[in-house]
């Protein structure tokens, strides 16, 4: 998607596009709109990092609270500039909120990155943020585990060096983690 006779190094672009400028004047500089696209499409945007409380290798049991989140520390704007002579660009990619495919047909949206779980948190009480309780074992699935997907969606802003601005088309990052779950079964042993 690069224009002809146009180069794209690591943050910048220099290339001579635009329009014929009177004779000795150079070429004007493209639309801050065609820069911003270009920079939106070099943003190196990272994978989620999947985390859970039970964790992923540890078993997930039925009717019990399973707390969802990504790694707080990508949970940040990333950004990227384009430049040619006389402009410059830059793209901003915010993550706004995570849609969860658990594996059992269900779809949980969090808005955020989710809450952490800690060791002060009490395990039977659901996420305060973003969580999902699975309610029919995994055995039957492939490998015996729901595959989940968590997909984060980046909101994308530019800001040209001249004022202009706007708003891009959304970016999506997804990653997928297997969470086997298990039917804890209730066994009566009072005889009664």
């Amino acid at each position: 998607c690069v224009p002809a006779g146009c180069q794209v190094t690591v943050q910048t672009l220099a290339c001579p596009i635009g329009a014929a400028a009177p004779a000795g004047a150079g070429p004007a500089p493209p639309d801050p709109a065609v820069l911003a696209e270009l920079a939106r499409q070099t943003l190196g945007l990272p994978s989620p990092v999947i985390r859970s409380s039970p964790a992923q290798a540890a078993l997930q049991l039925t009717n019990l609270p399973t707390w969802l989140w990504v790694n707080p520390a990508e949970w940040v704007p990333e950004s990227k500039t384009a430049t040619v002579p006389g402009e410059s660009v830059t793209a901003t990619a915010t993550p706004v909120s995570v849609t969860w495919h658990p594996g059992d047909g269900s779809t949980v949206t969090c808005q955020g990155a989710g809450t952490p779980y800690t060791s002060a948190d009490n395990p039977a009480t659901a996420s305060p943020s973003c969580g999902h309780t699975y309610t029919s074992s995994s055995a039957g699935q492939p490998d015996g585990a729901f595959q989940a997907t968590a997909t984060i969606t980046w909101d994308v802003t530019w800001q040209g060096a001249d004022g202009a601005g706007g708003v891009l088309a959304p970016l999506f990052t997804t990653a997928v983690a297997a969470f086997r779950v298990a039917e804890s079964q209730a066994l009566n042993t009072s005889g009664t």
